[in-house]
């Protein structure tokens, strides 16, 4: 079993770490702006599945090969980076859509995505975070206890904290950037901006992610 010790610094550590903006927070919020508070929520939720998939990688001894390698990160860097080009290219595309949702009923209303789609989208993201990939290969393992065995298990129990934190900081986010929309949705052309900014966002979070990271 994790010791509580070790259980309350590898928390304080991970919080530390999740109250940085890094790709996944500025992800959720470009979404936000473009799509609104659903939308942001299910991206959130899609990105610590993302995120848990790292960590059982590195429990099973897959993290610290990607982590060590770097074609292997850079390739997994490579492909974060593109998809989040991606979905922001379509979110500026369709901006104009924004005031059509905008005006139609609540019960009428749909995400641009379906919730799946958009929670999957959510899960690629946060797979293919660097700073996901670093701090699960890195970090994680020297919180854990091997004296006490079960190494894979406490691996498990212990990404749950930045995982359980994640969610709560990347939902509040999304709320409040999504709130944000609500006021430009008062206005067709303010509207239409926040859904190109939210575009922008991401292309640029995407280029960041390429360009940045480990020099080896």
């Amino acid at each position: 079993m994790v010791s509580v010790d070790r259980l309350l610094a590898f928390a304080a550590m991970s919080l530390l770490v999740v109250l940085i903006p890094g790709p996944s927070v500025l992800f959720v919020i470009g979404r936000a702006l473009a799509h609104g508070r659903r939308t942001a929520v299910a991206t959130a939720i899609g990105n610590v599945f993302g995120s848990y998939l790292l960590v059982i990688a590195v429990a099973v001894g897959i993290g610290s090969l990607v982590e060590r390698s770097a074609a292997i990160y850079l390739g997994v860097k490579l492909a974060g980076a593109a998809y989040l080009v991606f979905l922001g290219v379509q979110a500026f595309r369709h901006r104009a859509d924004l005031r059509v949702s905008a005006t139609e009923p609540p019960s009428a209303r749909r995400p641009a995505r379906g919730d799946l789609r958009t929670v999957l989208d959510g899960v690629l993201v946060g797979v293919t975070n660097p700073k996901g990939v670093v701090f699960f290969a890195a970090v994680l393992p020297q919180f854990v206890d091997q004296s006490a065995g079960h190494v894979p298990f406490q691996m498990l129990v212990l990404g749950l904290v930045p995982i359980m934190i994640g969610l709560i900081t990347d939902t509040l986010w999304g709320l409040t950037a999504s709130a944000t929309r609500a006021w430009f949705a008062r206005s067709d052309r303010r509207l239409s901006l926040i859904g190109g900014a939210g575009g922008f966002t991401m292309i640029g979070l995407g280029v960041t992610v390429a360009v940045t990271g480990r020099a080896d």
